[in-house]
């Protein structure tokens, strides 16, 4: 029964392990001045092939849509919802029962922002969630600081 129970724990431990280890999108962030005191911040997902992460609008009852968090700052306006563009698609997803968009290859997310009182960086998180055609990891929170200038 030690014997047992030593290997069930080894396997749980290393199978944890390996989920750990797989990551499968990177992230990138950039902010490009437009006006004078307004930026449009940029969140880049580039995910390796055959993965997918989810639309910031899929059905919230089936996988973590991505969401962009920001750190709560009076000097900071966000004009309008972000946008996001890459290679969408659409379907119903067996696994989840409901429809579903996600992103493959690259996406990104932008958000306009308009600086007030001296404020020069965007603090958050990117919360997501990837999938492949067996598996999907645990949701992940990035954290982000941007540079407004």
């Amino acid at each position: 029964m030690k014997t047992f129970s030593f290997l069930l724990f080894f396997c749980l431990l290393f199978s944890n392990n390996i989920d750990a280890q797989i990551n499968p999108v990177k992230w990138d962030y950039a902010a490009k001045k437009i006006s004078d005191g307004e930026f449009e911040v940029t969140f880049t997902a580039t995910i390796d092939k055959g993965w997918n992460i989810y639309s910031q609008h899929t059905d919230p009852s089936g996988p973590v849509p991505t969401s962009i968090n920001f750190e709560e700052n009076t000097n900071l306006e966000f004009i309008g919802d972000a946008t996001e563009t890459g290679k969408k698609k659409e379907s119903f997803d067996d696994l989840f029962g409901v429809n579903v968009i996600k992103f493959g290859g690259v996406v990104t997310f932008t958000q306009k922002v308009k600086a007030k009182g001296g404020a020069n960086e965007v603090k958050g998180y990117v919360e997501f969630m990837s999938c492949d055609d067996e598996k999907c990891l645990p949701p992940k929170e990035v954290e982000f600081t941007i540079a407004l200038k």
